[in-house]
């Protein structure tokens, strides 16, 4: 009888999915670590199934191109970088940072077409690519990024590949309301809504947390412990999650003072349909008074974390493969923030046909 009724059942019909919104090109996206490139050096990226190329050249500028060659459109990236150009390595044409051909050694001369230039622009380590409008990009460079610049903190690297649309990403982060995935590495807590706000391009919620039962792990205490005077129960703890599209950033204070956690976060789309993406983050905890106490306990800080976001890439993956197996939307969202979210997300990003 049941499978009957499963059988029956009328495939629901999905007004916008949300997960078939891409990012808008019209923003800078990280596309690498400036650790990766190497001066006089290429690095072979893609942006939403773009081949791009970066390239550094040895006095340490940056530029992109399409990593395709206007000749026979073999990649760019398997060339060799000459002074402020790019030589294919199959025919041995040269492009500029502008993407003009510049030289054709065996014609002695250079040609009017070329490739297309990117934008790019680097920052507290991170390398941003804008693939949108070009005339766009000054006016939308970002300039900080969380507390990564910030002397009184100690940040690290998140930084991974995610087989999962954009859109879970913000939305996995936005909710609070998840914290029983994490129960076996933060016993059970109770996320609570302080509010929630939204503009045009901008949605930001707040939170303070209970823990009802279990306790701190050494990473997650070495994080809110060395900055506390009281005792849990004593404390006025706030979390801030903003989405300022396309970045997301989570601050984490108590007691009015600055944030003990800061963490910034950007999500690149991979793969033409944006099942995919690589998450570029920097995650800061403050120093506390004690000289070198943070870097003391700073292994269990990176084994807290990587563990929390292991789990989180795990179920943002296990939601884009139901999505694609139903073939559409079809989450049931009870959360106003998120409803929020989801709106700034259908609303800034770019509808596919």
């Amino acid at each position: 009888m049941l499978q009957s009724v499963v059988q029956d059942e009328k495939p629901r019909k999905v007004e916008r999915d949300l997960r078939r919104v891409d990012a808008h090109p019209d923003h800078w996206y990280p596309i690498a670590w400036s650790r990766e490139l190497k001066p006089g050096k290429m690095l072979a990226r893609k942006y939403a199934g773009e081949p791009v190329v970066l390239v550094r050249t040895v006095a340490g500028g940056v530029f992109a191109l399409e990593d395709r060659c206007a000749h026979r459109q073999v990649p760019l990236s398997h060339g060799v970088v000459k002074g402020c150009t790019v030589r294919c390595g199959y025919h041995g044409w040269a492009y500029d940072e502008a993407g003009k051909c510049v030289d054709v050694p065996y014609l002695g001369g250079r040609l009017p077409n070329g490739v297309k230039a990117y934008p790019v622009h680097e920052l507290d380590g991170v390398i941003f690519l804008f693939p949108g409008n070009a005339a766009l990009a000054e006016g939308r460079r970002p300039h900080a990024l969380g507390a990564r610049g910030d002397r009184r903190y100690k940040t690290r690297e998140l930084n991974r590949e995610v087989a999962a649309h954009y859109t879970f990403m913000h939305e996995n982060l936005f909710d609070m309301n998840h914290q029983f995935l994490h129960r076996r590495q933060m016993g059970m807590i109770k996320a609570s809504c302080l509010g929630r706000e939204s503009g045009e391009d901008w949605a930001e919620v707040r939170y303070t947390f209970d823990r009802t039962s279990g306790s701190a792990t050494i990473g997650e205490g070495a994080i809110l412990g060395m900055m506390r005077g009281v005792d849990e129960s004593a404390r006025n703890d706030q979390m801030i999650i903003r989405t300022d599209y396309p970045y997301q950033t989570l601050t984490f204070a108590m007691d009015d003072g600055d944030p003990v956690l800061s963490v910034w976060l950007g999500y690149t789309p991979l793969d033409m349909e944006q099942r995919s993406n690589r998450t570029f983050g920097y995650l800061s905890v403050k120093r506390p008074k004690i000289p070198l106490l943070l870097d003391a306990v700073w292994p269990f800080i990176t084994m807290f974390t990587e563990s929390i976001f292991k789990e989180d890439k795990e179920v943002v993956e296990m939601e884009q493969a139901a999505h694609d197996a139903q073939g559409g939307d079809w989450n049931n969202e009870v959360f106003p923030p998120i409803k929020d979210l989801r709106e700034l997300l259908l609303r800034c990003g770019v509808i596919r046909p």
